[in-house]
């Protein structure tokens, strides 16, 4: 039988994502190839993966030439190259969502890490990839645990169980986080992520996101989507059948491995770079609900999906600006949920909306964030 050699386009190569899945494409050289890869602003990273892994194609946000032989192209034209296998999503917030458009409309597979995609156009990214028979592969441990759990299965789904770890601020009240530095709410106490995930798992914010997305990858309606405290995050999701069954997908908190298994798909390889579960870290586990008063965002984030139409799409935006913000230290971090609610409240929705629906909502939503902003700071000073 003849090697496969897998062709891949990275978008978003120096962020945490795009490093692990490099670690992945070290491991096994001899499987992938890396045709193109992306970067937002951390240029001297970016030329020294270029150098590395000689793609043909490149695209970087600040301007400055390329190390190497890459030629300069956008992520949307990289991701629809008739010599791509797979692309890889690993940006964050709206950039990726005309690469992902574009990919499957040319029939590509695309391996999915950013959330905002399918919270924001989840119905069109689904329709599309359905229609030209591409593929969309969870990379989110979350997800990857789901599409684990279901693999081989085709019983009804009772109960999906997102778990979450609660983030650094679990057992602090709410009132008293107040006076909570970037520092503070970057300090995870399990996973190692990007800035901007990392804050929205300090909010919960995260979860809301990834309910939406479970629902639209998995067709399993809100009311069947339920999220759980799991302070140790062993266990990354479960699956309740109708017999009262539970299934659970295990592992470390790392990505490698959800990444691993989306590449490989369906195979399972052995790599030793990834560190296995011991008894001891399996030792004691916790399952606790969700307190949605402790969590503001992550509620405010329900009721969008919920909603539907544009409301998910302008919950990305106002939350994308809020949580830039917070790290810039011109906003606090209870002001992310003032802000992204005034900006809710504040929304025209639109059902069943069509692209340009979803980018105007985007960019209404960016703005109005803004706006509340400045008056949450002139409240204060």
């Amino acid at each position: 039988m003849e090697h496969t050699v897998q062709k891949l386009v990275i978008l978003g190569s120096t962020g945490s994502i795009g490093r692990q899945t490099l670690d992945i494409v070290r491991a096994f050289p001899n499987d992938f190839q890396i045709v193109g890869l992306a970067c937002g602003d951390n240029i001297s990273q970016f030329q020294k993966q270029l150098l590395e892994f000689k793609p043909r194609l490149a695209f970087a946000n600040s301007p400055g030439p390329l190390t190497g032989q890459a030629q300069f192209s956008t992520m949307e034209d990289m991701a629809s190259s008739d010599d791509v296998d797979l692309v890889i999503i690993a940006t964050t917030g709206r950039a990726g969502l005309g690469p992902a458009l574009s990919a499957l409309k040319a029939g590509k597979s695309i391996a999915l890490a950013n959330k905002e995609i399918l919270v924001m156009a989840g119905e069109l990214i689904t329709e599309l990839a359905r229609k030209a028979d591409a593929r969309i592969l969870p990379i989110d441990s979350e997800h990857n645990a789901i599409w684990q759990c279901l693999r081989g299965e085709d019983s009804t789904v009772s109960r999906l169980l997102l778990t979450a770890s609660g983030g650094p601020f679990y057992d602090i009240p709410h009132e008293d986080l107040i006076n909570t530095t970037a520092e503070d709410a970057l300090n995870h106490p399990t996973w190692k992520m990007g800035k901007k995930v990392t804050i929205d798992s300090a909010t919960l914010l995260n979860k809301g996101l990834e309910a939406i997305e479970a629902h639209w990858l998995f067709g399993i309606p809100y009311p069947k989507i339920e999220i759980v405290i799991h302070r140790q995050s062993i266990v990354h999701s479960m699956i309740e059948f109708e017999d009262g069954s539970l299934k659970a997908q295990m592992s470390i908190p790392d990505m490698h491995l959800p990444i691993q298994y989306a590449l490989f798909y369906p195979q399972r390889l052995k790599n030793a770079g990834i560190a296995r579960l011991t008894f001891d870290e399996m030792r004691t586990f916790t399952f606790e609900p969700v307190n949605y008063a402790q969590f503001p965002c992550l509620k405010l984030a329900l009721e969008a999906g919920r909603k539907g139409g544009t409301y998910p799409a302008a919950l990305c935006g106002a939350d994308e600006i809020a949580v830039e913000l917070f790290l810039k230290n011109q906003i606090s971090f209870l002001d992310i949920e003032r802000v992204i609610e005034k900006t809710l409240s504040l929304h025209q929705n639109k059902a069943r909306p069509r692209l340009e629906d979803i980018i105007e909502a985007d960019k209404w939503a960016r703005k109005t964030a803004a706006g509340a902003a400045r008056k949450e700071i002139k409240c204060q000073s």
